[in-house]
């Protein structure tokens, strides 16, 4: 397989674990950052901006899985996809990390 659909799986992972806040306050009905508020990804978006932007993301992600045959298991693409949601995850709970915290 080919390095770069290694980098799809790992984008996958991003995008799918990022679309997942988003839907969910917008789901809540509650107010979140996006990169299309002021100041980008600090300002607050309202929930319909959220759900479309995490729905975006979700499409993203699901598109970057069909690159190549990627299948779940124990292998280098499911590796390559966790890496991306770990990472992502690291990234999202340090960027909002007491903020939304009750």
């Amino acid at each position: 397989m080919d390095w770069y659909y290694f980098v799809a799986y790992f984008f996958a992972g991003v995008f799918l674990s990022n679309a997942v806040p988003h839907c969910v306050m917008a789901t809540c009905g509650q107010k979140f950052p996006t990169p299309f508020a002021k100041p980008p990804g600090k300002g607050e978006s309202s929930p319909m901006i959220n759900i479309v932007w995490g729905l975006a993301n979700l499409a993203a992600g699901f598109l970057l899985l069909q690159v190549g045959e990627f299948l779940l298991g124990l292998n280098w693409s499911t590796f390559a996809f966790a890496v991306g949601i770990v990472l992502m995850n690291i990234m999202l709970a340090k960027h909002f990390g007491g903020q939304y915290a009750n």
